[in-house]
Formats: C-alpha cells, structure tokens, sequence
C-alpha cells in the first residue's frame, strides 16, 4: 500500500483548520490542540480505574463476524477494574468500543470541553474507545459517514486512512461498513489481496494528548501499539450526499442486512465476503 504520512501541526487556528484540511476533506493530526484540556494531565489507565473501576463494560476482539452476532453486540464483558488489569498485564485482543463518557462516567465529563474546530460537534455523542497492545480495528467507515475528531491518551496507536475514493482498492463488504476481514492491514498479503498495491492513503502513529482529524467517510484502521485509549467527537456531514448516505446506512442498509442474517445465517456473510473479492478483482482487471 501506498501510505504517506498524515501532516502534523502543533497547533492551528479555526481558519487555518477549515481552509487546509476540513474543505479540501484532508486528514491532520494537531499534536496540541487541547493542551488546556484538564483530562492531559490526568487521564491515564490508573486514572480511569478509580473513577470507572466499578463499571461493567462491553468487550469486543477480532473475531470473524457471524451471523448471530448482533449489530455491536458485545463478545464479552467485565469490570473496568479488571480491564484495566488485563491490558496492563500483555497482548489482549479485547477492546472497548463506543463507550458513552455522558452516560456511563459523568465525573470525566469536567476534564474534556468541546474544541472549536468550526465545526458544530455531537454533544451528546463522545465515545470512549479502549485496547491493549496489538489489538486493532476491521478496516471500516462510520456509518453516519461523520467528521471525526479522535483524542488519544497514553502510550502508541497506529492509524491507517484512506479516502472514500480507493473503496475500489480494499475489498468492502457490500452491504456492511468494513472491507474482508481476513485482511491484515499492519502487513497486507498482495499476492492475496493484489488490489491493496495500489491502494493510496495516510498513516500516523498517535500519542498521548494528540487529535486525529478524520474527514467524511474515510476509511481508518486502529492498532494499539500499547495499551491506551481514546475519545472521539463528531460532526455531521457537511456534504449533502454524504449526509443522505448515512441516512441510508442508518435506516435502510444495517436493517437489511439484520433482516439477511435471520434469514439466510451464516451463508449471507459468506455471500458478501465472496462478493468483496469479486467485485474488486473485476475492477482491478478493467
């Protein structure tokens, strides 16, 4: 794959934001964005437990996806005490994916605000996503194809984007948000997967304090380098094709595809993986 580095700024102004990067859909990591952010100095994996210990949380690895498995259905859960315990103590493939910061832990609510980006930010969506070391991410697009802003806390994680333009490239899943899981993004196999060669997109390795802009749609795949967390905040869609497309994901794809895996069971998600692959080697022949 052909990867440039995602630009890097210590700080920028609205202007400067809107003007480089959010109209011409570029992505950006701004390594000081929120310095003033209470949550900088305190947010860390100790720091969570004793606010959130007692909290049961959601766990997810990287299985397969089967049929029985609900939309973001859990694969596990645990206390966060003992979460936290885990991560700390090696590789685990469990993560923690949108968790609500407003429902779950309102104390950490006084060390975040919302930064202004000139974008109008979700208030009532920053999520809370968690993962100890070498545990990642399917390649995938959120499905309301939103403006996101992702915070990272403590230690490494790797970021691999790529525009909606190369979704010809990396073997998407109809009728789903992600591309064929068997995939491995950090050390992609060509000979198997020709079309990633020519695949063209960002990559960045995100660190403690640091905000990752990710446009409209964009494809992103996480890899936690070692255990961390981060939050995310997001807008709307600015592009009205976009933001008619999320709708459609919203209430029209994910129902259909629920409907397809009642139905059919497993064979559905066998008939869509084999979909990825034949639709992307015919376009790669053309």
């Amino acid at each position: 794959m052909r990867l440039e580095e995602i630009p890097r700024v210590g700080s920028i102004t609205k202007e400067d934001f809107l003007q480089l990067y959010f109209k011409p859909q570029k992505p950006v990591v701004m390594e000081r964005a929120v310095d003033n952010w209470p949550a900088i100095g305190k947010w860390n994996l100790d720091y969570i437990k004793e606010v959130a210990g007692h909290k049961e949380v959601p766990l997810y690895d990287d299985r397969p996806v089967n049929h029985e498995d609900g939309f973001n259905e859990p694969h596990a859960q645990m206390k966060m005490a003992d979460y936290v315990a885990l991560l700390k103590s090696g590789p685990t493939k469990y993560r923690i994916f949108l968790w609500n910061v407003l429902k779950e832990v309102p104390e950490l609510q006084k060390d975040y605000d919302f930064p202004d980006f000139g974008l109008k930010l979700k208030r009532k969506l920053p999520m809370l996503f968690f993962g100890g070391e070498d545990s990642y991410t399917f390649m995938h697009y959120d499905i309301d194809l939103a403006n996101i802003f992702h915070f990272h806390f403590e230690g490494k994680k790797e970021c691999i984007l790529f525009p909606p333009s190369q979704t010809k490239n990396l073997y998407k899943v109809p009728h789903s948000l992600i591309t064929h899981e068997s995939i491995n993004f950090s050390n992609p196999d060509y000979e198997k997967w020709p079309a990633l060669k020519k695949a063209e997109g960002y990559r960045a390795e995100l660190r403690h304090g640091e905000v990752l802009y990710m446009p409209e749609g964009y494809w992103h795949y996480m890899k936690y380098i070692t255990p961390g967390f981060s939050m995310s905040l997001r807008s709307w869609p600015k592009n009205p094709l976009n933001f008619a497309r999320g709708l459609y994901n919203i209430f029209i794809m994910r129902s259909f595809d629920v409907f397809m895996r009642k139905w059919r069971g497993q064979k559905w998600i066998e008939h869509k993986n084999s979909k990825a692959i034949e639709r992307t080697d015919r376009i790669l022949t053309l």
